[in-house]
């Protein structure tokens, strides 16, 4: 029971601290300095093989930011390259077509069939002349008849050889190949950026704010190995109450008070939510909808705000008082 008059009791602290009294002037707006982070990534599960900058450092786009080892990506590199290799040379071949010492076989081996072709066309005129007058048998005649035919084909099929290799290279077959190439290259190109993103870089301008790895740790892919704070100033994150919400738009002026700098920045609101924060269900309409609030972000100006680290509370104060809404 104590507890949940305890609860009950806070949130009625914190509606009259948001709202404010009828008689006094509404409360500054509360909230912390922040700043837009980029969180860069590992694309690969590689260890870290070294830092080239430190937490807190300026660093520009595109500066190094880490390496990871390489070796595991090196060794695709280098069988992409052997396979575009490959492919290159066989290319090559289709392209250039046969080799005269391989046509040169090919015409010898057809005069060697020719030769044997023309041995067998004798001998079966031979063994027919003598089988009319019925000297050998009819299948002597018939043996001498397919050793013909036998020979007469394997010239056909020399000549065939000898005509394939003088015509060259289907086209079809060096397309396929050319085909092959541009893939390999392709391979090869994506397997060249992969190594390139082992050596992290900056992708904008900004300030290092955290390195969660050491050298030697291997993060798993997707990891986030850096956090960068961009941008060229920070910003206020504040909380208006529901009360308050109406009386403020983007582009309004504001004071922002920044805990332990006695200097005011000013700032003008860059946005607002039209969805309220920390809201429960139950919260929507009546006594409850007094609890609403709606963050607002607004964005410092001066050179001397770019100094200010994230994470500060800070207050902001409407430099129109008159457009308090709490009154």
């Amino acid at each position: 029971m104590g507890a949940k008059y305890s609860v009950r009791s806070a949130f009625v602290v914190l509606g009259l601290v948001l709202a404010g009294g009828c008689a006094q002037e509404s409360p500054p707006l509360v909230g912390s300095l922040e700043w837009d982070r980029i969180a860069v990534t590992a694309e690969l599960a590689e260890p870290v093989l070294r830092w080239a900058v430190a937490e807190g450092q300026r660093v520009e786009a595109g500066e190094m930011l880490l390496e990871l080892d390489p070796a595991r990506q090196d060794t695709r590199l280098a069988q992409a390259r052997a396979q575009l290799s490959q492919v290159e040379a066989r290319l090559s071949e289709l392209a250039s077509g046969a080799r005269i010492e391989v046509i040169d076989a090919a015409r010898a081996n057809l005069a060697r069939a020719r030769a044997a072709q023309e041995d067998a066309e004798r001998e079966y005129t031979r063994v027919d002349a003598v089988r009319k007058q019925e000297l050998v048998s009819a299948a002597a005649l018939d043996q001498a008849l397919a050793v013909r035919n036998q020979r007469r084909a394997e010239t056909r099929a020399a000549e065939a050889q000898l005509r394939e290799l003088t015509a060259g290279t289907r086209p079809e077959q060096i397309e396929q190949a050319a085909a092959a190439v541009d893939a390999a290259r392709a391979a090869v190109r994506q397997a060249e950026l992969t190594r390139q993103r082992l050596t992290v870089r900056a992708p904008r301008a900004g300030r290092v704010d955290a390195l969660p790895f050491k050298p030697g740790d291997q993060p798993p892919m997707g990891a986030e190995v850096a956090s960068l704070l961009v941008g060229e100033a920070p910003y206020a994150r504040v909380f208006v109450s529901a009360q308050r919400r109406p009386a403020f738009a983007p582009g309004d002026a504001f004071d922002v008070q920044v805990e332990g700098v006695q200097q005011k920045f000013p700032a003008i609101l860059r946005s607002i939510r039209n969805e309220a924060s920390f809201t429960p269900y139950y919260a929507l309409a009546g006594d409850d909808a007094s609890r609403l609030v709606y963050r607002a972000e607004l964005v410092l100006q001066g050179a001397d705000a770019a100094q200010l680290p994230a994470g500060l509370p800070l207050t902001a104060t409407p430099q129109d008082a008159s457009g308090d809404a709490g009154e």
